[in-house]
């Protein structure tokens, strides 16, 4: 890992949040994600189911977590699993952590070998009542894709048929979208990394740049402050192309006059950023772009006054899109007779903002949560509108990280440029 040690202290609190959650007498397992191959020997670059990392911040492959609070055997409460060390393998594919390497990780005391797993779990399965394991129940999950967490489910169910069995993932639905000051701290780095990132391209950006090297500004930024990379594809977009929303091609000219919608964030510690800007390419908005980007900040610093805890997140919407309105009637986008005449299930204001303006983050950038309850103290959320103009070519989004807190909520990206002035400023350097 290119990032420095995180302190154990905060996997221990997690495992400590999710042991309150159980049942009597219940074990928890939670498989690792694998290794997916690519054509020949080849594979796809590693990342561990995120539940494994929010629990022991272990990163290797075919690790596995159990939890036994009630097992009679104290030194077995909690066990990590892991691929024994073979020294032939490593000089291919490098170290591969010993125990007390993973014990100074994950807090984990008792480290066993994955092929010391099947009879250990036998006796566990034999004693422990109920059995909680983990799948994928994220919203947006595509159903119909191979799902590799459901093959353990279905052969640990086949194999020990009469067992009572109980859904993992709600209970870490429930804990990962409350974030604790440690996992902030984490947070934190990662937010700062992406503010260097930021102010480096912003220096960087004229007009007759390509994207892919803006692109590679970043992430150069990214790696020499130990960052693990992107927390998702970057999204360099210049021009008309600001208004695909999951642009990622990043291989146009950034051309003079027109406006670059920037999308990236760093992973650091297995936590994420997700910081968009969209600023001139020359260094100077027109009055239009002016006009359209301060509606854009409207909208965000109206979320950001609103999202406190208590809030019904449906509440948080509507006044979102309320305020969205109102902006692109007062830029001329939409009229009264618009409004008017809308449908409500497609209101006026959806032909340019077509997609939600917030989002759970943390140790996934569409982290886990609910978006029909309230919301509370230790949520951490992006705050993104965007106004996207097909016939003037041009896409405007603004975002930030938002950590809610008991007295209100907290901008972790509140010293970075945000306003026309500052953006311009920063870039006239």
């Amino acid at each position: 890992m290119k990032y420095l040690p995180i302190p154990s202290k905060l996997y221990e609190q997690n495992r400590e949040r999710f042991i309150k959650k159980m049942k009597p007498n219940s074990l928890a397992i939670f498989p690792a994600s694998p290794v997916f191959p690519k054509s020949g020997d080849g594979t796809y670059g590693y990342k561990p189911d995120a539940d494994v990392l929010w629990l022991t911040g272990i990163t290797q492959e075919k690790t596995i977590v159990l939890l036994y609070p009630d097992n009679p055997d104290k030194s077995m409460r909690e066990v990590l699993v892991l691929l024994r060390p073979n020294e032939l393998m490593e000089k291919w594919v490098g170290h591969k952590l010993r125990k007390d390497e993973a014990t100074a990780i994950s807090g984990v005391k008792n480290v066993k070998w994955l092929d010391e797993f099947k009879t250990m779990l036998q006796v566990m399965m034999n004693s422990a009542d109920t059995v909680y394991l983990n799948t994928n129940e994220h919203n947006r999950l595509d159903t119909d894709l191979y799902r590799t967490d459901l093959v353990f489910v279905r052969e640990l169910m086949k194999k020990y048929p009469v067992h009572t069995y109980d859904r993992a993932a709600r209970i870490m639905k429930e804990l990962r979208n409350i974030k604790t000051k440690e996992e902030i701290e984490v947070t934190k780095i990662a937010i700062d990394i992406t503010g260097k990132a930021l102010d480096r391209v912003l220096k960087f950006v004229k007009p007759g740049v390509m994207e892919y090297e803006i692109e590679a500004e970043i992430t150069h930024e990214f790696l020499r402050n130990r960052a693990t990379g992107h927390a998702y594809g970057c999204i360099i977009a210049s021009g008309d192309r600001a208004r695909t929303l999951h642009y990622e091609e990043n291989n146009q000219e950034c051309k003079d006059g027109e406006l670059l919608l920037m999308d990236f964030g760093a992973e650091y510690g297995n936590y994420n950023a997700d910081l968009t800007r969209t600023i001139p390419v020359n260094g100077k908005f027109t009055k239009r772009q002016k006009e359209v980007y301060n509606a854009c900040l409207a909208v965000h610093n109206h979320g950001k006054k609103i999202l406190k805890p208590g809030l019904q997140f449906q509440d948080y919407v509507k006044s979102i899109n309320a305020e969205m309105e109102k902006q692109l009637l007062k830029i001329g986008l939409i009229t009264k007779e618009d409004i008017k005449k809308q449908d409500p299930d497609n209101p006026a204001f959806r032909k340019y903002f077509y997609h939600g303006v917030t989002h759970y983050l943390g140790i996934v950038v569409h982290d886990v949560g609910s978006y029909t309850d309230e919301v509370k103290e230790g949520m951490l959320f992006t705050i993104e509108p965007g106004i996207y103009i097909e016939e003037e070519q041009m896409g405007i989004r603004i975002e930030n990280n938002i950590w809610i807190t008991k007295n209100g909520n907290v901008d972790l990206f509140k010293n970075i440029p945000i306003t026309v002035e500052e953006i311009e400023a920063a870039m006239k350097k």
